[in-house]
């Protein structure tokens, strides 16, 4: 089974829903199954088939990745670049398509296996020079 995500004028993602295999032939009338399931949603902008075994631009299976990410409520999917996003987490952060998300303007320190840091966008916007915060709690 596939799953489809529907867009809204944003591109951002309102519904996700299972449906038929891509491999089996659309109905009559109809290019695809995203053209199909479009036209049974009226008002969206457009339907996008997504792969609910891509995360991070992985195939969990070892397949091929296919548009960067399953889709979920709240994503954004990004024509030029034919990829789901989740949402942004910081104003700061910076596209990276090889993982088709979203990363951290600077990279983590050198001892982040050992030491848990978040990121402090506050910081950042201060200096742009720090951002990751020991957490200490």
């Amino acid at each position: 089974m596939a799953h489809y995500a529907f867009l809204n004028a944003d591109n951002e993602v309102v519904e996700v829903i299972t449906g038929v295999n891509e491999s089996e032939t659309a109905p009559d009338g109809y290019a695809d199954w995203e053209e199909y399931y479009l036209s049974k949603r009226p008002g969206y902008i457009a339907c996008k088939r997504t792969s609910y075994n891509t995360i991070g631009n992985q195939h969990t299976d070892g397949g091929t990745p296919f548009r960067g990410n399953y889709a979920g409520i709240g994503y954004t999917y990004d024509s030029g670049n034919d990829i789901f996003l989740p949402p942004k987490p910081y104003a700061s952060w910076v596209l990276d398509t090889d993982i088709s998300d979203w990363k951290a303007p600077l990279d983590l320190p050198a001892d982040s296996n050992e030491v848990r840091y978040r990121w402090n966008e506050e910081a950042y916007q201060a200096d742009n020079t720090t951002g990751w915060e020991e957490i200490t709690e």
